[in-house]
């Protein structure tokens, strides 16, 4: 696909754009409403494609979950292998279109790897995920920065004394869920491991506060993200964090969501996958 296109959608779903603005742009690079009505369904979240693994699937337990968070309760979507005892526990915090079903599934993904996992509602402030991407999206601006981030660590201390978990938590994060994964482990001297999937990069002052062992994943075609890697790997070096980074070339952000055709790349998505689940696996023991 054009690149203009996935920088143009890029730009939709992080500037934000306006929708009409968005479709006026798209129809003048696609040359036609018709061929921009076509390449809509490449560029926008099919969620039929998101059941890698069934939300029925016996080997799991999930459950829908709250707790207290430093804004309120806190909703969640809990799951873990059938009849497991103690694991260590994994928070998989979502893009910014919300804890949708495409997040769901990669939460019961982590969980038939052997963890407790937890997909928070970071929207519970505002009254929960809507169906609604685009309000989605708008919502996630409103949120108080703080006050996420707050919860985001009052979550990992409920991981940490939960009765399924050993004690050990680590988070994984996507897209404006990886920016939190990052600035999280800045936060909260509990948690001992945070992936982070093409996320913005957290103040570079903070870096020295993380005590994490950190995996970085990047797409080498995500110029608006990588442009502050090479000063936040500068400072992860400086303050000696225990760091991972893979730049995945030729690959474009939100490479791992494979419910938006366009921008997922199946070899990508599987490397990071493989390397995230071995990252957990051996920084949780």
């Amino acid at each position: 696909m054009d690149r203009r296109i996935i920088e143009l959608y890029d730009e939709y779903t992080h500037a934000p754009l306006d929708r009409r603005v968005f479709i006026s742009r798209l129809t003048a690079l696609a040359g036609s409403a018709a061929a921009a009505a076509a390449l809509l369904p490449l560029l926008e979240s099919d969620y039929a494609l998101a059941q890698v693994v069934p939300a029925t699937d016996s080997r799991l337990e999930t459950s829908r979950i709250t707790w207290p968070g430093a804004s309120g309760e806190l909703k969640g979507y809990l799951a873990k292998p059938q009849g497991a005892g103690k694991l260590p526990a994994v928070i998989v915090i979502h893009e910014n279109r919300g804890l949708n079903p495409h997040i769901e599934d990669v939460v019961r993904r982590v969980a038939l790897e052997g963890f407790l996992a937890l997909g928070p509602d970071m929207l519970s402030p505002l009254g929960g995920t809507p169906a609604d991407e685009d309000r989605a999206r708008t919502m996630i601006g409103q949120l108080d920065g703080r006050q996420t981030l707050d919860d985001l660590v009052r979550t990992v201390g409920v991981l940490q004394n939960h009765p399924g978990s050993t004690g050990k938590v680590g988070a994984m994060g996507f897209c404006w869920g990886g920016g939190m994964a990052g600035l999280l482990a800045t936060a909260s001297p509990d948690l001992d491991a945070s992936v982070v999937y093409y996320g913005r990069t957290p103040p570079l002052e903070a870096v020295p506060n993380i005590r994490a062992k950190l995996l970085l994943n990047y797409a080498g075609l995500d110029d608006r993200i990588n442009e502050s890697v090479p000063a936040f790997e500068a400072a992860l070096k400086e303050a000696g964090v225990d760091h991972t980074l893979h730049m995945y070339e030729g690959a474009n952000h939100a490479f791992n969501n494979d419910t938006a055709p366009a921008r997922y790349d199946a070899a990508a998505a599987r490397l990071a996958w493989t390397r995230t689940v071995e990252f957990l696996k051996s920084s949780l023991a």
